[in-house]
């Protein structure tokens, strides 16, 4: 539902699918099976994101120490980030 509503969705529709109909024939049975292919590679790649993050969970939470490395590597590029910008706003 939110990608339907996202104004991206609409901009990268109209710049990139007209490239790939003939104008020849009829557009719109094109642009539905262009908008089908779309909607079912973004399932899968979704759904394998939503499957590898749940499988990433229960391998991390099955250990504490896995969730005490987890949280001091997070931290640390936080605060890497942190002082990178500290360092390049001053120069600026």
């Amino acid at each position: 539902m939110v990608g339907l509503l996202n104004p991206k969705s609409f901009v990268f529709f109209a710049a990139i699918f007209p490239q790939f109909v003939d104008r020849s024939r009829n557009v719109i049975p094109q642009m539905l099976v262009l908008a089908v292919i779309f909607a079912a590679i973004a399932f899968a790649s979704d759904s394998t994101w939503g499957i590898l993050a749940g499988t990433a969970r229960g391998w991390l939470a099955s250990s504490p120490d896995r969730l005490v490395v987890l949280r001091s590597i997070g931290s640390s590029v936080m605060i890497g980030l942190g002082l990178f910008i500290v360092v390049t706003v001053r120069r600026g």
